[in-house]
């Protein structure tokens, strides 16, 4: 989130987060740095260490939206942090900052019926804030499939939009059916929609373009045996796939999750030149598998951090942590070149008609007075 708001001209003064090893990852990259990072539960954060900011962003844990979480939503023990996100602003007063940013997966949308957005939106709208929401997947940016679902809040003194008659009105790129149909159906939430450019894909990148060149005699190579058997794991459908794989004139490239199908550990390929959703390992499902093959061979091996980092975005970024731990960190993050895109197109355009509005009407008043 920092990288990619920098990217176009933000500030970052502030960060919180619960996980004592996101804070060290964040620390090895941001070394010298005069923003702060507290760590600590966001429900006991005191909104007075929060500071002045015009723009707040929240990415809360995804797990109780999902089946994997029993669909407990937002009154789960994690996705329930957003309601100390909510908190912390609330308490913030006057203060309450002229924009925020939240992120979660496109799952959010459908939680609980759509119950769990609905009232997130209303909560936002509480705050003062009228609302937006579109989606936005990585690999418009990145070799990695992963759709976003961001709201945007705004606060303005402008009448809210009302929602047009059609859900055509706001179906779009960023905006697909389920989600225009969300808003032409809750005519109760103020939204504010604004037009957002198509995403324009220049030069799509595959997932071979971020790979590392390892040696043959790498320790992060798997063995035979630990190689056979994940093909052993594999359904009839992609093991066929696998071995087209191993047999072609040329070398290709293919990535792979380990899931419970049927009571039973799967390994599922994926070959179209993206990488799977990253995750994060905890359990060890969640760890994505590289699996390079062709002229009769075949070699297995997990994605390396610097390869992750590169499906964020994030080359750059300084990887101080020990293997799980960065797998674990990006895989909880925000792709870079999204934000960066989102603050562009969005967040930096909003910010300054929000402010040229304010100086506006400061102006009026002192001429009134």
């Amino acid at each position: 989130m920092r990288m990619g708001l920098e990217e176009d001209g933000w500030r970052v003064v502030w960060a919180n987060d619960i996980d004592k090893d996101k804070m060290r990852m964040y620390r090895g990259h941001y070394i010298h740095d005069e923003a702060e990072f507290l760590l600590g539960d966001i429900h006991e954060i005191d909104p007075d260490d929060i500071p002045t900011v015009g723009l707040a962003t929240a990415s809360f844990p995804c797990n109780d939206l999902s089946l994997a979480g029993a669909r407990r939503g937002l009154s789960g023990r994690n996705s329930g942090a957003f309601w100390g996100f909510v908190d912390a602003v609330e308490g913030m007063g006057r203060r309450r900052p002229p924009l925020v940013l939240l992120e979660n997966v496109a799952g959010f949308l459908t939680s609980n019926d759509g119950n769990d957005f609905r009232n997130a939106c209303l909560a936002l709208n509480e705050l003062g804030y009228a609302v937006d929401a579109f989606i936005v997947d990585a690999a418009l940016f990145v070799p990695q499939s992963r759709q976003r679902l961001f709201v945007v809040g705004k606060r303005e003194r402008r009448k809210p939009h009302r929602v047009a008659e059609t859900p055509s009105f706001y179906e779009s790129q960023c905006r697909p059916r389920a989600l225009a149909d969300f808003i032409l159906l809750n005519p109760d939430i103020r939204w504010s929609v604004r037009d957002i450019p198509p995403i324009v894909v220049k030069t799509r990148t595959c997932l071979c373009d971020i790979l590392e060149d390892l040696p043959t005699n790498s320790p992060c190579w798997w063995s035979r045996q630990r190689a056979d058997y994940l093909l052993s794991q594999m359904s009839d459908r992609h093991r066929v796939i696998a071995e087209q794989m191993i047999l072609g004139k040329e070398v290709s490239f293919g990535t792979v999750f380990r899931r419970v199908r049927h009571g039973r550990s799967m390994a599922e390929l994926r070959t179209d030149g993206l990488a799977g959703c990253l995750r994060t390992p905890r359990g060890g499902s969640g760890r994505q598998i590289l699996l390079v093959a062709g002229k009769g061979r075949y070699a297995v091996r997990l994605l390396t951090p610097r390869e992750c980092a590169r499906l964020m975005g994030a080359d750059g970024f300084s990887i101080s942590v020990p293997l799980n731990q960065a797998l674990f960190g990006f895989g909880d993050a925000v792709c870079v070149p999204v934000i960066h895109w989102i603050a562009k197109h969005y967040l930096t355009p909003a910010w300054k008609e929000i402010h040229a509005s304010e100086t506006i009407r400061e102006r009026y008043i002192a001429k009134a007075v």
